[in-house]
């Protein structure tokens, strides 16, 4: 099974243009990504895992150790590093305000080659946030590893700028075209989330949900 349909038959996507989620931030989208869904069954888990570890050697991803991002990164990392006997960290996006206020778990070196793990990118934000700070604690980061990417293209510019490839599994585009193939949406339905790429912020009020 493709991981296109893994997402939609597990429900780690859901695709709703008539009836749209709202998300803390508060926009309204066609579209609701929870990729930690794919952890409960084992075996999404384990081809999700595989696919990582496939993405990793034929892109000859050099790295010295794995790093999930917290939150939903974390479990993907420390899985990828299982599988690959592999040194594993985890980050925050924020420093923690007591202890050594570190954004790092675990033991990073200085000068050592970091391979980003995320779950979703959306904005980006968060994803720079944590290669940043991996990066302040003297880690190397060159490549960012994703299961889905809704594909905006802020997200794009954002890793563009602070020279990180990042590389997912799939995309919404994929998916969508999918989802089509599969009559799960309509070519109508199709265009409307596409439209939510090009302007999350005002998609609800453009079409009558706000």
């Amino acid at each position: 099974m493709k991981t296109t349909a893994l997402l939609l038959d597990q429900k780690a996507v859901s695709l709703e243009p008539s009836k749209p989620f709202r998300y803390a931030s508060g926009i309204l989208s066609p579209i609701y990504c929870d990729n930690r869904i794919l952890l409960t069954n084992p075996d999404s888990r384990k081809k999700i895992t595989d696919s990582f570890v496939d993405i990793i050697k034929e892109n000859d991803l050099q790295f010295d150790v794995i790093c999930g991002v917290a939150t939903a990164g974390i479990a993907w990392g420390a899985l990828i590093a299982e599988k690959l006997g592999s040194k594993f960290i985890y980050v925050r996006s924020e420093k923690k305000d007591h202890g050594k206020q570190s954004a790092i778990e675990g033991k990073l070196e200085n000068g050592q080659r970091v391979l980003v793990i995320e779950d979703l990118v959306s904005t980006g934000g968060s994803s720079i946030k944590a290669i940043e700070n991996i990066r302040e604690a003297g880690g190397i980061v060159n490549d960012c590893i994703a299961i889905f990417s809704y594909g905006m293209q802020k997200a794009k510019q954002s890793f563009l700028e602070n020279k990180c490839n990042l590389i997912t599994i799939t995309n919404l585009t994929e998916l969508l075209d999918y989802a089509v193939d599969s009559a799960n949406i309509s070519e109508k339905q199709k265009d409307i989330i596409l439209e939510w790429i090009k302007e999350p912020a005002t998609w609800g009020k453009t079409h009558g949900f706000e």
